[in-house]
């Protein structure tokens, strides 16, 4: 019922008749085809092989939609019905090109045999519902091919990707996830969990209250993700440095930013001042470690360099907040 409300125009696909069915083919070859097309066009640059396979992909679907509009020229003429998937009930859907740039390689060539697969069971229903013979035989050749098509992504796959392509792909993709998720992340953090040491200890041991330290170590972490993730977004749209969605990397860099400044103001929830006290600090060590451990496994930072800088910086924030606290 609530798919109808938002789609009170959408016909039923059994109400279609064969020449609505294939002018609705030949709008789905031509959108899957572009849609392998795009995806050629956006990796081709970072990832050449992979770009072959889909623009292989395009190929196919464009021989496709060629065959359909044979047949239907010759059975039904020159004007195809103005119909999509979007107007059919229960059509296959696809997602919105711009959604796959966060997509992993194997996610997008996945996409690439699911897609295939709806198709295959599109013609298959579609044939099914045919009575012409010559419509049914094309319907039913198309369900056969797109069956196959899973097939033959893969030995595109297989001609476009060796072994050297693959291993330069998936260290392109690291990179990637690395620029895109780990350094904004890593970033958001370290702001988080070490700026706002300061004003959690000074608050804490200038109030000696733990409701009132726990309201400014949240002012402060939701104020540092705020101003970080928008920071982060501003600086770099990622066209030239390749780093990614700047979206993605704000919204990476404000999330970390908030939660490294709550892990140890959370701890004031506590009553008992020391109680309270002495969990945060727990959490201070914690957060330290795990940003250390983090560069280590993700930057290459030597692990003790690491921690030491880590450790002498947060330190230094941290003596800051209790003697500016307790003046």
């Amino acid at each position: 019922m609530f798919a109808r409300l938002l789609h009170p125009h959408r016909r039923d696909f059994l109400s279609l008749d064969e020449r609505e069915i294939l002018s609705l083919a030949v709008a789905a070859e031509e959108e899957d085809g572009a849609i392998y097309a795009e995806i050629a066009e956006r990796f081709a640059s970072r990832y050449p092989a992979t770009a072959k396979v889909f623009e292989g992909m395009a190929a196919e679907e464009d021989g496709h939609r060629r065959r359909l509009l044979d047949l239907y020229v010759e059975k039904f003429g020159s004007r195809l019905v103005p119909i999509r998937r979007e107007h059919v009930r229960g059509f296959i859907e696809r997602k919105p090109v711009w959604l796959m740039e966060t997509m992993s390689l194997e996610a997008v060539r996945q996409l690439a045999f699911e897609m295939e697969a709806a198709a295959s069971r599109f013609y298959t229903e579609a044939a099914g519902r045919t009575t012409d013979v010559e419509v049914r035989k094309l319907l039913g050749d198309l369900a056969v091919e797109e069956r196959e098509h899973a097939n033959l992504a893969g030995k595109l796959e297989e001609q476009a990707l060796g072994v050297e392509e693959r291993a330069a792909e998936k260290s392109e993709e690291h990179r990637q996830f690395l620029l895109t998720y780990v350094q904004p992340g890593l970033a958001g953090l370290m702001d988080g969990s070490v700026s706002t040491l300061a004003p959690v200890f000074a608050a804490a041991f200038a109030t000696g209250n733990t409701w009132s330290t726990f309201l400014v170590g949240l002012a402060a972490a939701v104020g540092a993700g705020i101003s970080m993730g928008f920071t982060e977004a501003a600086a770099d749209d990622g066209k030239l440095t390749g780093r990614g969605s700047p979206i993605t990397r704000g919204v990476v860099t404000g999330a970390m930013t908030t939660l490294g400044g709550l892990g140890h103001a959370m701890p004031y929830l506590i009553p008992h001042f020391w109680t309270a006290t002495g969990v945060a600090v727990a959490v201070v060590v914690i957060e330290l470690w795990a940003i250390a451990f983090i560069q280590n496994r993700y930057m290459q930072t030597p692990f003790w360099r690491a921690a030491l800088q880590v450790v002498v910086g947060g330190a230094l924030v941290f003596a800051a907040g209790i003697i500016i606290g307790s003046a």
